[in-house]
């Protein structure tokens, strides 16, 4: 009588294992068939077009963004985007003044990028310093100096040390440079016309104070 009972027990495990078995078989099996089914394994269509649109908007985005950095943002004759310079704080303006450009419409506007650790900086500091005071008493041209990526005390004392006059202040947080996306190389310099519109770019150093004066004059000069 054990021998039967122990017998029909092991019957009923081998029962209880070939279902299990037979379960995760056909698991198996249906997901086989899911992955071969396509109407089972595809996306809905509506899906499968906003992904599209996603992807292709970002590679718009990634292409945009690379023709920007290779021909800048702003290009000759488009309007120059506006900004407010800060100047650096003095015995008259302790808290600085802050220096628009659309407030300089009708005067040339030469924005000049530099840095007090920049070599190449050094050797068009005192053209440019000279080509202002050349300038400066006729009213209608404005130079002015932003400082990229520098400290205070470093700033001032190259100021100091080519005795520029012109108005000049610290570019915070990169706003300005990154208006009109910059090489991220100094110095470079941009001139804005009487209407607010670019006509010239620099990158690297003016040679001499007439390189300067060849820019301006003609901007000036025209009818």
């Amino acid at each position: 009588m054990a021998e039967k009972k122990l017998n029909d027990r092991s019957s009923s495990l081998n029962e209880v294992t070939d279902d299990l078995t037979s379960k995760v078989i056909d698991v198996g099996n249906s997901g086989s068939e899911i992955k071969n089914d396509p109407a089972k394994r595809n996306v809905p269509p509506f899906v499968q077009g906003i992904i599209w649109v996603v992807v292709l908007g970002f590679l718009v985005f990634l292409a945009t963004g690379l023709l920007r950095a290779q021909k800048g943002i702003v290009a000759i004759g488009e309007p120059s985007p506006e900004f407010v310079l800060t100047t650096f704080a003095d015995d008259q303006y302790p808290q600085g003044r802050d220096i628009a450009l659309k407030d300089l419409k009708g005067k040339v506007v030469v924005i000049n990028f530099w840095a007090s650790w920049c070599k190449p900086c050094e050797s068009e500091a005192s053209d440019l310093e000279e080509a202002w005071k050349y300038y400066e008493s006729r009213g209608d041209v404005v130079f002015l100096g932003v400082d990229y990526v520098d400290t205070e005390p470093e700033a001032r004392s190259y100021l100091a040390k080519f005795d520029i006059t012109y108005i000049n202040g610290p570019d915070l947080g990169t706003r300005i440079s990154q208006l009109f996306n910059r090489n991220i190389g100094v110095p470079e310099t941009y001139i804005i016309d009487q209407d607010g519109l670019l006509q010239y770019i620099k990158i690297g150093p003016f040679a001499s104070v007439d390189e300067i004066k060849s820019v301006i004059d003609p901007i000036i000069n025209r009818e």
